[in-house]
């Protein structure tokens, strides 16, 4: 008259629960941070600041312009 023990496996579920959370967090990340790798990012910022301070340099009058000259 053995009566069978229930093997209890919360912590195993709660293990690779973490490690899958784990795993998929690093994937996220890796995939988030692939369009650095392209360069498009340093072109981009590259392009958009030649282009304020192109605005900038045409938006300053000479002396010229303000005497009415």
């Amino acid at each position: 008259m053995t009566e069978e023990i229930e093997k209890d496996n919360t912590w195993v579920i709660v293990g690779v629960s973490i490690a899958a959370i784990v795993l998929l967090v690093v994937l996220l990340k890796k995939d988030e941070t692939k369009h650095l790798e392209s360069g498009a990012v340093a072109q981009l910022q590259t392009e958009t600041f030649s282009k304020i301070e192109k605005r900038h340099t045409s938006n300053n009058s000479s002396a010229e312009q303000i005497s009415g000259k």
